[in-house]
């Protein structure tokens, strides 16, 4: 198991070291969609009143407008080598990015145990013994897997996109037996909060991904093409989040109640009984698990982010990454145990409130990269407060603070509703808003001042020398 384990953290991957092909993003992605907790997600459009038709159109518009996004921060992986969240840096200073890292690590850690409640269903059904202990099994499997690294995890992807794919085909077939698509998307009555509902979720779902995405694509060979990567991801990401979330419009749409009461129960019940209801608990705790690692994988990356910062650290030993990974796990399993009865309820407001927090976050790295810098970095500086980048870039964080605010009167959830919300007739369009004004904003501030950014990309080579180089 030791030879087995990644040993690279937040520094940067050697062109050594680099190896696989833009298609593994479409495996990943793919398999880390064709889960329950999108069906949910899918599902959520059609609860709140929206129709299915409608419901569907949304729900694509927000994964391909949400992907797409998610799909750019992607294509940075190959070219720095580097988790998503270091490259942060270059915008809100070395230790400045610890700002967006703490509600990052408060995503990871949130939708670990919104996770592993579902899965822990599934686990306790599997092996009889109750849904505590499937939670506690299933995080202590999360954590195995997370400890061994990026390889394990794209395995482990392309082991449930073959697995799930085979299982959600089975279930849409049972599905439209029972169900009459015609009479389904027959009603054609559009009512825009409800649409714009829909494109959140799916685009909420989408942007959740992020600020880590670049943490799985970052072990490519330099040279692999940006668009490539993009393309590849986003298709992934957003094939299987339709197809996930089609699925739960359907059922929601045609179970009412019974889905609601016990949503992975119904969805096996579907299946059948038996041994193929044995297999369709299986594949419900494999697709979490596919998801759920890449959130306590992505969290490790964060802590690990943000206390480097300050300590200037670029590696870390493999105990030391066990004991974060194992903090990310027992605080997920925490409010899984505690929360797990009220998960639906919650679950719409927590996705939509992320909105808030990561597209600001998005638009800023994303305009510094392809906009500002035009993908020159000083990969050196990153890890150097007293570099090029300094501890603490205040515009950026004064326009993410500003992207924060400007939010909030667009904003919907069950705790809180902006003044603007009700003359929109209650649509929340607060995700949009928070891409466009710090995007512009921050591309107003950053091109003024363009001192630290370098004429070439300035790479690492051997540990304790640089060298500059251009990439082509």
């Amino acid at each position: 198991m030791a030879g087995m384990v990644e040993q690279r953290s937040i520094d940067v991957v050697p062109d050594a070291e680099r190896h696989g092909s833009a298609f593994s993003q479409f495996t990943l992605w793919l398999g880390a969609n064709l889960q329950i907790t999108a069906v949910v997600t899918g599902a959520l459009a059609v609860v709140f009143g929206g129709g299915v038709l409608w419901s569907l159109i949304g729900l694509l518009l927000g994964n391909l407008l949400g992907g797409a996004v998610m799909a750019l921060h992607s294509a940075q992986g190959p070219r720095l080598g580097l988790p998503q969240m270091i490259s942060s840096r270059a915008q809100f200073g070395v230790r400045g990015a610890v700002v967006p890292l703490v509600l990052v690590i408060v995503m990871y850690v949130g939708f670990f145990a919104s996770g592993s409640v579902l899965a822990g269903e599934a686990v306790g059904e599997l092996t009889h013994l109750g849904d505590t202990t499937g939670i506690v099994i299933f995080a202590l499997v999360t954590a195995v897997t997370t400890v061994v690294g990026y390889r394990l995890i794209h395995t482990l992807g392309r082991l449930a996109s073959i697995v799930c794919a085979l299982a959600f085909v089975y279930l849409g077939i049972r599905l439209l037996e029972r169900a009459d698509l015609t009479t389904l998307l027959a009603d054609h009555s559009f009512h825009l909060p409800l649409f714009l509902l829909a494109v959140s979720l799916s685009a909420s779902w989408q942007l959740a991904f992020g600020p880590y995405v670049a943490d799985y694509s970052r072990y490519l060979p330099r040279a692999t093409s940006p668009r490539a990567t993009f393309w590849w991801t986003l298709g992934g990401s957003a094939l299987g989040s339709q197809w996930s979330m089609t699925f739960g419009v359907l059922v929601a749409a045609t179970a009412g109640g019974a889905f609601l009461d016990n949503q992975v129960g119904y969805v096996v019940g579907l299946g059948g009984a038996g041994l193929i209801a044995s297999f369709l608990y299986f594949v419900i705790a494999l697709g979490k698990l596919t998801v759920n690692v890449l959130n306590t994988y992505g969290g490790f990356m964060s802590l690990v982010t943000g206390i480097g910062g300050f300590r200037q650290q670029r590696t870390i030993s493999p105990r030391v990454r066990a004991l974060y990974i194992s903090g990310i796990m027992v605080a997920g399993t925490a409010i899984a145990l505690v929360g797990k009865d009220s998960f639906l309820t919650s679950f719409k407001d927590f996705l939509l409130f992320l909105l808030t927090a990561f597209t600001p976050w998005s638009a800023i790295n994303l305009v510094d990269y392809y906009l500002i810098a035009k993908e020159r970095y000083d990969l050196p500086a990153l890890s150097d407060p007293h570099g090029r980048y300094g501890a603490w870039r205040v515009g950026a964080l004064v326009v993410y603070g500003i992207g924060l605010l400007a939010q909030l009167p667009f904003l919907a959830t069950s705790f809180y509703t902006g003044p603007l919300v009700a003359p929109l007739g209650g649509t929340d369009i607060s995700w949009i808003v928070g891409l466009l004004v710090p995007a512009v904003l921050y591309w107003l501030v950053a091109r003024r001042d363009t001192g630290h950014v370098p004429d070439r990309m300035i790479l690492f080579a051997e540990p304790g020398t640089r060298t500059e180089a251009t990439l082509r």
